[in-house]
């Protein structure tokens, strides 16, 4: 007896086209994450200061759950950060046990930079396509945007 497939043909298609974009992303950060070697610092602590800068100050329980890791890791980079002067530690006002992990002006500015050439980076790739495929790559990604501000 021969088994059915649960998936309809436009699944199918969803799934074929979510397996390339999945695995173009992770090669399009890999090949732009090459010019974050200039900032010294690692993928880990650039991924944190990262979402202190775009997200604000947070615990360092919020850290680690948007980072995905377990607090003593999340500790361990942050306190990483505060010895470049990236990042500080603050009691809170509301509540002096709890500290809020901060970026600094410097690791505003260092992440700012870093940002900065990875687009710049890929910029110069892009430019490397015709006004056509800068038009459809633009279409795709205004729908990616879309989709994204739905999914969330």
């Amino acid at each position: 007896m021969k088994k059915s497939n649960p998936k309809k043909p436009l699944e199918q298609g969803a799934f074929r086209i979510a397996d390339r974009l999945h695995s173009v992303a992770i090669h399009l950060l890999r090949r732009v994450r090459k010019q974050d070697t200039a900032t010294g610092e690692g993928p880990a602590r650039l991924s944190a200061l990262s979402v202190l800068v775009f997200g604000g100050p947070m615990t360092l329980g919020q850290l680690a759950a948007a980072e995905q890791v377990k607090p003593p890791t999340m500790s361990r980079i942050v306190t990483g950060l505060e010895r470049g002067g990236l990042a500080r530690r603050v009691a809170d006002a509301k509540d002096a046990r709890r500290v809020r992990i901060w970026a600094t002006a410097e690791g505003t500015r260092m992440l700012q930079a870093a940002r900065e050439r990875r687009i710049q980076s890929l910029a110069t790739q892009l430019a490397e396509l015709t006004p056509k495929e800068l038009s459809e790559l633009s279409g795709a990604v205004e729908t990616l945007e879309r989709r994204l501000a739905k999914w969330d």
